[in-house]
């Protein structure tokens, strides 16, 4: 007898379907008030051999939005020295196996169908068929807790060696074609003249962080209407700009993993706003991590380094746009 034929001979309830919009969103609720932000440097520089986006071992693609947070997590949690991942079928295409006894990590995958009586009516009425929006989870295993693989998957990047500038970093700021301007004591983006504001890198306590600073900028310059076009209007304090920083915020860290950056700043100041954004709506911090892939791909797009790169795995569309350096 299965479980669920034993639980209605006991007269139970039938077991609810899980929300894994609500569970995520508790975890990383947690993760805030207790301190932490989840996409902030979330490996542990002993046990990884360096920061980097998530791919698939053998794809090559990057995976996206909230996918690259569970990854981080699992990475950080099983002490794993790669950011490259395979389902348990890869495993076995890549020559080997996922270790007994091993626990995979789930990721999610968003998607749309129509069902059937949605396209009978809309057949009979002359209307678009409105499609339903659905998440499909699968499991990963990461590379070490693979054995009996192939030669040559996993090669992650090397930490850099600290130093003030970083030239790759500088030339995907160029390549942008982004206003930047340099100055004064704040940092920012300037929706209606469309130009980012950040101080000098040399005022910045610690001036890795300079970086981040630029692609949180840029990551809220992507937005713009003639860009990706997201809702820029919110006053500070409102949902809505809370929101738009849970998008930049994300957007820098994708960034900073991408280039080899490991930034030490962490905005305290707005976990309290972040907090309220995803207490108010479960699917929040789903929606920020989409949004923050697409901006983090479209700015990765212009980088002079990889002009056939391809896009975050589970991003919908490739990097719009690139320019020649300036």
């Amino acid at each position: 007898m299965t479980k669920e034929a034993a639980r209605r001979t006991r007269g139970g309830d039938p077991p609810r379907p899980r929300d894994i919009y609500a569970e995520t969103t508790a975890k990383i609720i947690a993760e805030f008030e207790a301190g932490r932000v989840p996409w902030v440097q979330p490996w542990d520089a002993s046990a990884c051999r360096g920061p980097g986006l998530p791919v698939n071992a053998l794809t090559r693609r990057r995976y996206s939005g909230m996918n690259i947070l569970f990854l981080w997590g699992a990475a950080i949690s099983g002490k794993y020295a790669s950011q490259s991942w395979l389902t348990f079928k890869q495993a076995i295409e890549a020559g080997g196996h996922v270790r007994k006894g091993e626990k995979g990590t789930t990721v999610v995958f968003a998607d749309r169908f129509i069902p059937e009586a949605e396209k009978a009516r809309a057949a009979q009425t002359g209307e678009d068929a409105r499609a339903v929006p659905f998440l499909k989870t699968y499991t990963l295993f990461n590379l070490a807790q693979c054995e009996g693989l192939r030669p040559g998957l996993g090669d992650d990047p090397v930490p850099l060696a600290p130093r003030e500038i970083i030239p790759h970093a500088e030339a995907l700021i160029e390549a942008t074609g982004a206003d930047f301007r340099i100055g004064g004591d704040k940092a920012y983006y300037a929706p209606g003249p469309d130009y980012i504001q950040v101080p000098p890198q040399p005022a910045f306590r610690e001036q890795i962080n300079y970086y981040r600073t630029c692609f949180h900028e840029l990551g809220h310059w992507s937005g713009a209407r003639k860009r990706l076009d997201r809702d820029l209007s919110g006053s500070f304090g409102s949902l809505s700009y809370g929101r738009e920083e849970l998008v930049a915020e994300m957007a820098s860290a994708f960034i900073c993993a991408a280039l080899g950056i490991i930034p030490t700043v962490r905005h305290a100041d707005y976990i309290a706003a972040w907090i309220e954004v995803l207490k108010e709506d479960h699917r929040a911090i789903f929606r920020a991590a989409s949004h923050a892939s697409k901006a983090a791909d479209y700015i990765l797009g212009f980088d002079p380094r990889e002009a056939g790169a391809c896009a975050l795995e589970g991003t919908p569309t490739a990097p719009i746009g690139r320019r020649a350096a300036a």
